[in-house]
């Protein structure tokens, strides 16, 4: 991508700040005459140039290219959230740019930025961004949510609590009395929402839970959830996303754990992976190519005029049952867990409770 100058660079040179920079182009009517004066000039002499319009909606400018903007473009999660998307795209005639934001806040940000004069949309897939920045985002282009709900921009969700109610009630009926979540990154927004139901199904199923974390939703940082788990031990985990649980269990097997015999382990996402290790991971499965095509569809539609609507756009979600989880064994032993007992409710060993921006 070029460097062409951003808002930031406008917002740094007139003394402002990034949204007011916005405003000025977007909003003219809510800045005053002397600042936006102040604005212009600045954006003149750096050499800026605004494409958007007002009301989050830009005029559609006839490049039929969109952007998909990617935390993780080596997480698995995203392959068929890119293949949807890719697919939505071609069908309707336009092209696809796809960015690997590399789970930074900043990066992504700048490479938005660097994008928008040449997209007719851009569609945000668990983006590290604070709320502000998308909302300065969407005030230029438009701009489509997935994995997140912002009051005021159009977003894509899967339907997280049901989800993770599913999984409690799973475990469950299996005789689990207690179940620890494995975290996923502070940033994210699913992680917060899955906690929340997690605690709230323990609470009406009688179910003790726990939280461990924040990691990040990798393999490897499974296998170090493993080390932990070993020194708080538990009967069932569900983890923040099918990678993780996946290290997870290569951890605890390697300590001559058994899964599902000691431990029961639930992933999220359903990714192609789980069906073909060992054991088969038990998962809450995401709509993850509708959730791709669906958000390119809404962006298109945005673009050539349509109004959003910001109410999130829920997405199921589904348990599927596979050979991680089965039977609580009462009274048994593990050589390397020891008694299986987990104290506590609502326990966890992070410091914050609420995920963040994500």
């Amino acid at each position: 991508m070029d460097s062409r100058p951003t808002v930031y660079d406008v917002a740094k040179r007139a003394g402002v700040a990034a949204s007011t920079v916005s405003r000025t182009f977007s909003r003219p009517g809510r800045v005053s005459a002397e600042t936006a004066e102040k604005v212009r000039v600045a954006a003149a002499e750096i050499g800026y140039r605004h494409f958007g319009t007002s009301a989050g909606v830009s005029a559609h400018r006839g490049t039929r290219m969109l952007a998909l903007f990617v935390s993780d473009i080596a997480n698995p999660f995203y392959a068929e959230v890119i293949r949807g998307a890719h697919d939505a795209a071609a069908t309707a005639g336009y092209a696809l740019m796809l960015c690997d934001t590399r789970e930074s806040a900043k990066g992504e940000r700048q490479a938005i930025e660097r994008a928008l004069g040449s997209v007719d949309g851009v569609v945000l897939s668990s983006s590290r961004m604070p709320d502000s920045g998308i909302r300065m985002i969407a005030k230029q282009v438009p701009t489509v949510v997935l994995n997140r709900v912002l009051p005021d921009v159009h977003s894509v969700v899967v339907d997280n609590p049901r989800g993770a109610r599913r999984a409690m009630e799973h475990l469950g009926s299996l005789g689990h009395d207690s179940v620890t979540y494995l975290a996923g990154p502070e940033e994210s927004w699913p992680d917060g929402v899955r906690w929340r139901a997690i605690v709230e199904a323990g609470h009406e199923l009688d179910i003790r839970v726990r939280r461990l974390g924040a990691y990040m939703p990798t393999v490897r940082a499974g296998l170090a959830a493993a080390e932990d788990l070993l020194q708080r031990p538990a009967t069932a985990v569900i983890a923040y996303n099918d990678q993780m649980a996946i290290g997870l269990m290569r951890g605890l097997q390697a300590a001559k754990v058994r899964v599902p015999g000691d431990v029961s382990v639930v992933g999220f996402d359903n990714i192609m992976l789980g069906d073909i290790v060992s054991p088969p991971l038990t998962t809450v499965a995401s709509p993850l190519h509708s959730q791709g095509s669906i958000g390119v569809g809404n962006v298109i539609a945005m673009a050539k005029g349509a109004r959003p609507s910001f109410e999130p756009l829920v997405l199921p979600m589904r348990l599927v049952v596979r050979g991680s989880t089965g039977q609580r064994r009462r009274n048994r032993t593990s050589p390397a867990l020891g008694t299986t007992k987990v104290s506590g409710s609502a326990e966890r060993a992070s410091t914050s409770t609420d995920a963040g921006s994500r």
